[in-house]
């Protein structure tokens, strides 16, 4: 068992990326795999959304950077997967790690002693490219970038393609970016579609899975303390996350988990047929 560590970034706010990365790696847990995420957001989301209360927290992702806890330590079960959890205090960090040495390496370094624990690990980026998403990125083998199906989605998306050219010139050569995520998507309109196609166009990326149609459960879910998977909500969305999971893993997609999360042949067709025509 060797982790494939993913960083899912997009310093737009409002995208998805906590409700990615909460479902995303409740679908790979789903398929038997061992997952860890990592909360790099001083907001801490992720840790609330998993049902914990971030300001209760000792040691944190905050005390990792500031030496005095090992990444290890930090790491909370969840009956879902295991967390690596964050508050306000990691907003101090960007400060600290200016005068760090290696900066840059700090969560890969951290993250090696795991490889061989986990299958996957997920990061959840802070809304910037500060020295904390330097730092996922720097960490990742691939990065996945959640895109809004909504007007204006594309802000930001050209910056974060130029930050991840800098991070493979100096310092992760090796790092991928493995597509978009679409999210907050309805299929019922034609400007979904066509900001999506838009989107797959302008930046020459592949649509990971299906797109994850709007619900409001998603938005609900977090008061459980658990992901909208675990829930047992047969929403599309849901299917969606559980496609994505799949191809990451490179197993197979049921036909009908296409149905589930409703994205059809014709709006395929509709969609990339518009990027590759």
């Amino acid at each position: 068992m060797t982790a494939t560590i993913r960083a899912v970034a997009n310093q737009k706010g409002g995208v998805g990326k906590t409700t990615t990365v909460q479902s995303l790696a409740a679908a790979l847990s789903e398929l038997g795999r061992a997952v860890l995420v990592v909360d790099s957001d001083p907001q801490g989301s992720l840790t609330f959304s998993l049902g914990f209360e971030p300001d209760e927290l000792d040691p944190t992702l905050n005390d990792v950077v500031t030496g005095r806890a090992t990444l290890v330590d930090t790491i909370l079960q969840h009956e879902e997967v295991d967390l690596v959890p964050a508050n306000i205090d990691l907003a101090g960090a960007e400060v600290t790690l200016l005068s760090r040495t290696g900066r840059e390496y700090l969560l890969r370094g951290e993250l090696a002693d795991l490889l061989e624990s986990y299958d996957d690990i997920l990061i959840d980026c802070s809304p910037s490219l500060g020295v904390l998403t330097i730092n996922a990125l720097t960490a990742a083998d691939e990065v996945l970038v959640p895109v809004q199906c909504e007007t204006l989605s594309h802000r930001g998306v050209a910056q974060l393609l130029e930050t991840i050219d800098d991070v493979r010139r100096l310092t992760n050569r090796s790092l991928t970016p493995r597509g978009l995520i679409a999210t907050m998507f309805d299929g019922r309109t034609n400007h979904s579609k066509e900001v999506l196609a838009d989107l797959l166009a302008r930046y020459d990326l592949p649509l990971v899975g299906a797109p994850v149609r709007k619900s409001v459960r998603f938005a609900e879910a977090p008061a459980g303390g658990q992901s909208l998977l675990a829930g047992g909500t047969q929403v599309p969305g849901a299917a969606a996350y559980r496609i994505i999971a799949r191809e990451l893993a490179d197993e197979p997609i049921p036909d009908d988990l296409w149905e589930k999360a409703r994205w059809t042949d014709v709006q395929r067709d509709a969609v990339l047929g518009a990027v590759h025509g």
